[in-house]
């Protein structure tokens, strides 16, 4: 059997470059079951911006999302006793892979029919924006719960609640360990007790980390706090946080109420 120093140069770099491709594929194979998301954030400052992101996102982004097959998109605002009421507008986009989350922009930019119906959003003036700012949040989701999952309400939009939540960490290891403890046994459980998550991801890009996300869903606030004190109240969660292992993996925790729009997907 020849070695590898015997074969000719070009026989090694076909070589060389077929188990790289092999590796590479079994790489993407490994992390395409576990899908990506991206929270928008806007931040308004009266109704008439929110108004002209509420048309913008109906007429044109959605839409166009949805002919790139990205189906099922969230849009979310505050409940009204928030003191961030009239001032957010949530949006969540799931993302097959990696891939489709790069390749949005430039889907976008060649789309006609998008950038009619929303170029009063996009060709705005800069003396009159339609948005203060906006954030982005990239996330990938947990091994555990490896896609996200629209919940089937048929009662009023203005009724469900969708509470997300960001846990931040004061290291990478803490971090680390509050993903493990998730996927260890509390989405099994917020799934046993009914929370109807729809997802949990790890930040992978935004402006607070080590950070974690997640949301889960109720068909109204009366269910939600029930099912919150069945939940604090669970012995099976009172051992898990009882654990040495992840006692402070959480050092600053943030719960946001939200009604999904009229025109949301879910």
């Amino acid at each position: 059997m020849k070695k590898i120093a015997d074969l000719p140069r070009t026989l090694v770099m076909v070589l060389i470059i077929s188990v790289l491709s092999t590796l590479i594929n079994s790489l993407n194979a490994a992390s395409a079951k576990q899908m990506y998301y991206e929270i928008k954030i806007y931040h308004v400052s009266n109704s008439v911006q929110a108004e002209r992101i509420d048309s913008y996102l109906k007429d044109a982004f959605l839409p166009a999302l949805h002919k790139t097959g990205i189906t099922s998109v969230g849009v979310f605002k505050p409940v009204a006793d928030d003191t961030s009421f009239g001032k957010l507008i949530y949006v969540f986009i799931p993302y097959k892979n990696i891939s489709q989350y790069l390749k949005l922009p430039s889907q976008l930019e060649k789309d006609r029919v998008y950038r009619n119906a929303g170029k009063e959003f996009l060709d705005a003036p800069y003396d009159d924006p339609p948005f203060v700012r906006y954030e982005s949040i990239l996330l990938k989701a947990f091994t555990e719960m490896p896609i996200f999952v629209t919940p089937a309400y048929t009662n009023p939009a203005g009724e469900r609640i969708y509470e997300l939540r960001s846990y931040e960490s004061a290291t990478e290891a803490k971090a680390a360990k509050k993903i493990e403890m998730f996927n260890s046994g509390e989405i099994a459980l917020f799934q046993k007790l009914g929370f109807n998550p729809v997802f949990f991801g790890e930040v992978l890009s935004g402006s607070h980390k080590p950070n974690l996300m997640y949301m889960t869903s109720f068909r109204d606030m009366k269910i939600h706090d029930e099912k919150w004190i069945s939940f604090r109240n669970d012995p099976e969660w009172g051992k898990m946080s009882g654990l040495e292992e992840y006692k402070n993996t959480v050092s600053k925790a943030d719960v946001y109420l939200l009604h999904p729009t009229s025109y949301s997907d879910f």
